[in-house]
């Protein structure tokens, strides 16, 4: 593995940034959703199937978003350096 700072130019640094950010807002969004159907299913146990429903459906799609970051991530290399 190279010890050399991998370099961005602009377009790259804003797309980096444009994809950080989409993941940061699903993530948010999705915490968002659980802990209000969470708090919905204490009060009533009816929705407990909506919490689960919702957490079996995006947690996927989080994790997908996830890899292709991570994937994307190490199409740079380990070390960022904006030039």
């Amino acid at each position: 593995m190279s010890t050399e700072p991998v370099r961005f130019n602009e377009e790259e640094w804003m797309e980096f940034r444009r994809r950080y950010s989409e993941m940061k807002h699903s993530i948010n969004n999705a915490l968002a959703v659980f802990m209000a159907l969470a708090e919905l299913a204490q009060r009533n146990p009816e929705n407990y199937e909506k919490l689960a429903k919702s957490v079996c459906t995006r947690t996927p799609e989080l994790a997908t978003l996830i890899q292709e970051f991570s994937l994307y991530l190490d199409t740079k290399g380990p070390n960022f350096q904006i030039r």
